[in-house]
């Protein structure tokens, strides 16, 4: 069998606050959306710019950390799957919505209102793969020392 990969990873900021409801089993989903920018010049050397925006759904503890931390305009990575929901609506006309599922998130940048930047902290210690942006710099610097160390470059296939 051979292997396959999803895997999708977006730094960029939320579009607006995110809305955490539960299933009738009990479990908390958050979804928010992230926008992405990209610029390129043209062949006449214009500059042009495109955004991208991105929805994204969180659960259990991650969906509740979501909704304490994250806010419109605050600037985030999220890592995660696609997934592609369907359904027919009421017309019998089918829909598809594909989404991020995060697996992890890190906040970069509290969101900003009024010009002060505003910081949420959750209500109550848990435990979660949120990582400040200090912590991550660390282990970004831990694991590029790894890598170097165990993976010479002519065993790199590509």
């Amino acid at each position: 069998m051979s292997r396959s990969i999803n895997q999708a990873m977006v730094l960029g900021n939320l579009t607006r606050d995110p809305e955490m409801r539960y299933t009738p089993s009990g479990s908390a989903v958050t979804s928010f959306a992230v926008a992405t920018n990209r610029s390129w010049k043209t062949e006449r050397g214009e500059v042009r710019e495109e955004s991208e925006f991105h929805n994204i759904v969180s659960w259990n503890k991650l969906a509740e950390l979501c909704s304490q931390l994250l806010q419109k305009g605050t600037r985030v990575f999220v890592q995660g799957r696609l997934q592609t929901r369907n359904w027919d609506d009421t017309s019998g006309a089918k829909h598809y919505k594909t989404e991020i599922v995060a697996d992890d998130m890190v906040v970069l940048e509290r969101g900003r209102t009024g010009g002060m930047v505003t910081e949420t902290v959750a209500k109550e210690p848990v435990e979660a793969p949120v990582v400040e942006p200090e912590e991550a710099s660390k282990e970004e610097k831990t694991e590029s020392k790894e890598v170097k160390e165990d993976v010479a470059g002519e065993e790199i296939p590509f």
